[in-house]
């Protein structure tokens, strides 16, 4: 048999496959329907199980068990999606109220932010907020989504990931604590400054003060100067504070140039950093349930079962419904060893019905999910 005779063959089966694909998902239409009226979940892994364990069962070509399997697999899990998307066109809806606004409310609000003026968190909160903002600072990340959380601040400004050193762990764990929503982000570029007092000689530097990353984005000019003793502060804008405090002419810092400004210092060189690229991703943060109407950008987090497939599956849900995932980030789980919980940013707005299709599939089959923001 020639291959031209042999593929003709193989355009007949998949007629075949494809007719009797959509009688099967016609059925598990009316499977659905059925549920959506006595209540019950679409996600039934005991019936899955017996049923592929019965599927493979029928297989006569050992060698094609596996292959079967993952195909039945795939077709009830696409079963499943489309019961879902019946549901979320009913009154079945998991959809939880909220508030759609036009644009963020930038005037009359009160901001927090972690650090201290001069900080690249004040520097983003000015560049969202603008100039005159009503801010306070405070010393922790806690403590800044605390004042949202008690209505004492409208707005929080959080880094969330850096484009050199990655994610922010500790907010995105609070973020997941808290029920606290991002509504809008805003990019800051990490310029790095050497800063002194007035009339400091860089030649005469003993000791460089900065945060841990400051200190890590900038290796390769510090490599020039390995005599200098490096010291830790909790942020950049602080390390500025301190030489300013200290006054002593031989201390330095790594920050912005902002915070030379804020305290006062000398610029000794501009420009320190060893990536020009580098960038920190801000979030804005309120306690009220709310989204700009155009927001196209979903945030959420969900926890899963330690078993194979699980988190392929889940996030199957975004890639049917036409979605693009542009970020994931795994934390673990504080109460289990080698488990953990995912975030996960995809394209798309809360209105838009294939955003809650995909968010209901998720629902059903995590062991929880939580949306942390449409911006």
């Amino acid at each position: 048999m020639d291959l031209g005779a042999i593929r003709s063959q193989i355009d007949e089966i998949d007629q075949q496959l494809v007719d009797l694909f959509e009688k099967r998902m016609k059925l598990t239409g009316e499977v659905a329907e059925y549920k959506i009226q006595t209540g019950k979940k679409v996600l039934d892994p005991e019936r899955e199980k017996q049923k592929l364990e019965s599927i493979t069962k029928m297989v006569k070509c050992k060698e094609n068990v596996h292959a079967v399997d993952d195909l039945f697999s795939q077709i009830m899990a696409n079963s499943r999606k489309g019961q879902y998307r019946l549901m979320e066109e009913t009154t079945q809806s998991l959809r939880e109220p909220y508030e759609a606004v036009d644009k963020i409310e930038t005037d009359g609000v009160k901001v927090v932010y972690q650090g201290v003026p001069g900080a690249y968190s004040y520097i983003a909160m000015k560049q969202f907020f603008g100039n005159d903002v009503d801010s306070f600072n405070v010393q922790t990340w806690r403590d800044a989504m605390d004042y949202v959380k008690d209505g004492k601040a409208d707005y929080a400004v959080l880094p969330i990931d850096n484009s050199t050193t990655g994610i922010v762990s500790g907010v995105y764990d609070l973020l997941q604590e808290y029920n606290n929503y991002i509504v809008a982000e805003t990019y800051v570029p990490v310029e790095h400054a050497l800063l002194g007092l007035k009339g400091a000689d860089i030649n005469k530097v003993t000791t460089v003060y900065s945060h841990p990353q400051g200190l890590m984005q900038c290796e390769k000019f510090l490599d020039n100067h390995k005599d200098w003793v490096k010291i830790s502060t909790p942020n950049t804008a602080l390390s500025a504070k301190k030489v300013l405090d200290e006054a002593d002419p031989t201390h330095v810092a790594i920050a912005s140039m902002e915070a030379a400004k804020v305290y006062g210092l000398e610029v000794l060189k501009e420009k320190v950093n060893d990536n020009v690229n580098n960038t920190t991703r801000f979030v804005i943060v309120t306690n009220k349930r709310k989204f700009v109407k155009t927001a196209n950008k979903m945030s959420i987090v969900f926890e899963t079962k330690n078993e194979a497939g699980t988190l392929y599956n889940l996030l199957s849900h975004i890639i049917y419904n036409g979605l693009n995932m542009t970020k994931i980030e795994s934390r673990p789980l504080e109460s289990k060893n080698w488990d953990y919980r995912f975030f996960v940013d995809f394209t798309g707005n809360i209105d838009d019905p294939c955003v809650m299709n995909a968010m209901r599939g998720i629902e059903e089959e995590a062991e929880s999910i939580k949306l942390l923001g449409n911006y």
